[in-house]
Formats: structure tokens, sequence, C-alpha cells
């Protein structure tokens, strides 16, 4: 396959709002591409290499000398070949390796083909396949059931693979992929609840859980061979050793769990979530201890739990982890969620007793209460300050994610919240990821999401989504997430005035 019909479909789904649109250019070509060319495709489509981080740096790239050829011939296959090559390339002389392998993939490729690549390799390709998206556009070209795609990414996690899977073996392939022990899957999501009466009258059947600010983790054990990852499926394990440790000493012989850390005051009191998150960067255990506090169980001795109702998943918790199950209960809603409030966390969820774990997706049948109302935007660009705030990067720019892939919708500013440790920090990290600066405006490549305070929302003409942010500050940055786990336009929108807003 031609790396021109993967740019050409690119500028198709990036030239559209209508998300059927989107589907069908992608569709269109995933139909036409033979297996070699399957991975390669969908990760270019979805906005980076299949190898991820090549090593080579924007300056690299848009420094580099290289005369674009007239005629469109590189093939995705030799495009990703010479990636695979870029990303193992080390050691000594491997900068001058870089800018060889470079130099004989942009001469090979035209000018619209190297702005692609350009932009493929910094991070800004920004052309609307995100996830949902592209599912459906795998479904549609091997003509299989959404449903099975959805399930099968779910459990391996990878765009690439089930592509790969629907494409060259069907259905029949994609029912193959199961729970696996010590491989991650995609965490169930939840949705805001207007309060927490709304929540009660519209789930049925429920348990009440305390919402922790921690960060979190799903957990994998068979025997003593212990895993633990993140929300984003990253490996933390020679991070977490306290962690490992307790999973290993638990009375099971496997087990997949759901949950949360968070470092605790010598009071019990939740430490701030920054410092939770600091020991998932490190690389052996500090000072600072993690507790685990586990809502869920995917799995439990042989048997895979992930189609069974939460009432017997959570039977399955409390027998796999004791004392180590999240606070909550079944009764008594408003003492759980005063309970919570007084012990220094979030608020509670809500969780609807006869759900399946529906993993990757943010569905109704799990409600978050919080009496603070807050959004997970992304941050577009911030602006230099001014008096005491001069030299830093201050006002930033705030983006709400589009849900048919196109780029964050910008929904207001704020430069409210922020503590001078934060301020320093922001303003070299933005510049690190800048993708455009003026005189008092840097633009950036959408990578981060900040939690934002707000009091409500706004009709407004100034943003391209029709509605602004009411008071907007910040909370913290979250490095658990990435932008397509950002709250949505229809999110924000759902807190103007008579839409059941705050």
């Amino acid at each position: 396959m031609l790396l021109a019909d993967v740019v050409t479909t690119s500028a198709a789904v990036a030239g559209t709002r209508s998300r059927l649109a989107k589907v069908k250019a992608l569709a269109g070509l995933l139909a036409q591409a033979g297996p070699g060319a399957i991975e390669p495709a969908v990760a270019f489509l979805a906005g980076a290499p299949r190898q991820g981080r090549t090593g080579a740096g924007w300056r690299t790239l848009y420094d580099l000398a290289a005369t674009p050829s007239d005629v469109p011939e590189l093939t995705v296959e030799r495009t990703d070949s010479i990636l695979e090559e870029l990303s193992r390339t080390s050691g000594k002389g491997s900068a001058q390796k870089r800018v060889d392998l470079l130099t004989e993939l942009f001469t090979a490729a035209t000018q619209q083909e190297q702005d692609f690549l350009r932009r493929l390799m910094t991070g800004e390709l920004r052309q609307g396949a995100l996830e949902g998206v592209m599912l459906d556009a795998i479904a549609s070209a091997a003509e299989v059931p959404g449903e099975a795609v959805r399930r099968a990414f779910m459990l391996c996690g990878r765009l690439t693979v089930t592509a790969v899977a629907a494409l060259t073996g069907g259905e029949q392939e994609l029912k193959g992929f199961k729970l696996e022990v010590g491989r991650p899957v995609r965490p169930m999501l939840a949705s805001p609840a207007e309060s927490l009466e709304s929540a009660l009258a519209e789930l049925g059947e429920y348990i009440v859980e305390y919402k922790m600010d921690g960060a979190r983790i799903q957990v994998h054990k068979d025997g003593d061979d212990v895993h633990v990852y993140t929300r984003t499926l990253r490996e933390i394990t020679e991070s977490v050793p306290e962690l490992v440790d307790l999973v290993r000493g638990l009375l099971c012989r496997t087990v997949v769990l759901d949950g949360e850390t968070l470092a605790l005051t010598d009071d019990g009191k939740p430490r701030p979530f920054q410092e939770t998150m600091s020991r998932f960067g490190a690389t052996s255990q500090r000072e600072l201890l993690l507790r685990p506090y586990f809502f869920d169980c995917l799995h439990l001795d042989g048997v895979d739990l992930l189609d069974t109702p939460l009432r017997e998943r959570n039977e399955a918790l409390h027998k796999a982890v004791g004392e180590h199950v999240i606070p909550g209960g079944r009764t008594d809603a408003e003492q759980i969620l005063a309970d919570s409030l007084e012990a220094g966390h979030e608020g509670v969820m809500v969780k609807a007793l006869d759900s399946l774990y529906a993993a990757g997706r943010r569905g109704k049948s799990w409600q978050k209460v919080k009496p603070e109302h807050t959004l997970d935007l992304v941050v577009l660009a911030a602006e230099w300050g001014h008096g005491r705030r001069t030299g830093y990067l201050s006002n930033l720019h705030l983006g709400a994610r589009d849900p048919d892939g196109g780029p964050p919708i910008m929904v207001g500013k704020t430069f409210k919240g922020m503590t001078d440790e934060l301020l320093a920090w922001q303003t070299k990290a933005l510049q690190e990821i800048q993708s455009q600066a003026g005189d008092w405006v840097v633009h950036v490549r959408p990578e981060f999401v900040v939690e934002i305070e707000l009091d409500g929302a706004q009709v407004s003409t100034r943003y391209p989504g029709g509605v602004a942010l009411r008071f907007a500050r910040v909370v913290r940055y979250r490095p658990d997430k990435d932008p397509a786990e950002a709250d949505t336009i229809d999110a924000v929108r759902a807190l103007l005035p008579g839409k059941g807003g705050i």
C-alpha cells in the first residue's frame, strides 16, 4: 500500500466533522490494505507510529535536508520498516545513523508525505481518527459486528492488533481474544451524576463506594508473578514493590483486580494527588508508601468475571482481598458520602449491581458524585503572564474532546488556582511540546490533560463550541490521563442552564 493513500485518507478525515464520513474514508482504505500494511496504516491514522517514540526530535525532523520525490512511490511497509530501524538505533554514532535513516525516508517521500511524516513523528497529526472512530472503521472494513471489534480491543488493548485480527481472520479470530492474566484490559469508566439522589434513582439496586483522590491501578497475579498497570495500561510494577508484596500475599492463585492507590498521611488522610503520582515515575521504592483500595475483580482462580454482574464480582472481590476492599456499602448512601468527604476524599461512586464490566466505556451504570464539579480538559496553549507572573506561562487555553474524533474544541481560558511551583513546572513542560510560539501565546501539542473546577457553563459565541466555562480554576494536571480520556464538548454543554448542569 502506498503511503500516499494513507496521506489522502488522513486529509479526508481531517476535512470533515461527520463521524460517518470519517468511518467511511478509513474503512475504504483499510479494506484495501494487505496483511503487512494493516498494522502500520492503522497506527499512522491513529496519530502515532507503531513503534511509539522513534528517537527523532522536532529540530532534527524540521532541519532535515531532503529533497522530496516528485512521484508517490513510498509504501506503508517501507516506511514502517525504516521507523522500526530508527527506533532500535542507539549507542555510539546513533545520531548520525538516525539522520541517515531519516534522509533515506524523506527523500523517498513527496512534499505532502514529508509533511505527514513530520507531524506523525512529532505527535502533531490530528486528523480525527480517534479510538471509537477507528474501531467502527475496522468493523466496517472487515464486515464484522462492531461489538466483536470493541470487545477484542478491550481485551488486547491495541488498535493495531485488533485491526489485524478483524481484517485477516474476521469475527472468528476476534472471538479468540480472552481475558489473559498478565495482559491488562482497558478500565471501565464512570459518568458524572447530577446529584446523589438522581444517581440512586436511575440505577436501581446499587452499591456506593468512596471516590478517592488517588491513581487508578489494575493488578494481575499468577502465583508469585505480579504485575501492576496504570489506567493507560503502562506497567509500573518495579516502582511499587509494596503493592506487589501485598498482592503476592493474597490467598488466591490467580486474580485480576481493579482499584485505586494513594499515599496517606499519618492520620489516614489522603496526600495530594501529585505525591501519589510521583511514585509512578520512580524506578525504585521511595519512603512514601502507597495503600491500595480495590473495587472490582475481573478474574479469580481460573474463572473470568467480566461478563458477570457487579454483585457477583463484588462477592469475589471480598473473597480475594478482604480488608483491602474500598469503603462503601449498599445502604445509607448519604452517610457514605458524608464519611468519604470527612475522610478527605472527593465524593462517592454509585454503581448498578446488575452492571457488567464495560471496559473502556464511560457508561451510566457507574456514576461519580462530587460536591465540586470538575472537568478534565486538554491544554491547547498558554499565554505569558504579567506582573508577578512575568516570565511564566500562565493563562491556559482549554479544549474539550470532540466525540466525533476531531481536534479538541476550545471552551475557555483560566489562570486561576496555580501555585508558584505549578507555574514553574508548567512553563518548562509546555515549551517542550510547543507547536507554534508568538510574542504572547505558546500553542502546544494536545498532550496534557488538566482537571478544572468550575461553577458551570454559559452560551458563548467566542469559542467554536458555542459554550464557555464559568469561573474556571486549575485543580491539578492529570499525568494518568491522555487526551482521548478528556471530557467531551457534550459534557461541557450539559452544564448549560436548563440542561441539568450545576
